[in-house]
Formats: structure tokens, sequence, C-alpha cells
């Protein structure tokens, strides 16, 4: 049994930016876990309509 793990996970999530305005998009979390029970997450990113990988710095979750 492995003490400390790495595990990515696939949520949608209700975004907003400035040119699109609100869009669904998946986003992808990837989480340290320590014995199953997530502790840190180590980067979150989302596939944009055209298919780009972006970070999810980029864009706010409110208007």
């Amino acid at each position: 049994m492995k003490l400390i793990s790495i595990k990515r996970e696939t949520k949608t999530e209700g975004r907003f930016t400035k040119k699109m305005g609100v869009l669904q998009t998946n986003v992808t979390y990837i989480k340290k876990r320590f014995l199953s029970i997530p502790y840190k997450t180590l980067h979150k990113y989302r596939e944009t309509y055209y298919g780009e990988v972006k970070d999810c710095d980029d864009c706010r979750l409110a208007r």
C-alpha cells in the first residue's frame, strides 16, 4: 500500500472570461494524496473550446 499517491480528477465547472462570458468547461485537478485523503492541489488546468490547454488562473469564477 502506497502512503503518498498522485491522482488526476476532472470536474465540470462554470467559468467566466471577458471575451466569451460564462462557459461550462472541464477542469482537471492534479492532487497529492496521503492514505487516499487529498491534502494538496499540485496543478489545475482546463481545456478551452478550441482544444487549447490553459491554466485556471486566466479566468475568474464570478463576474
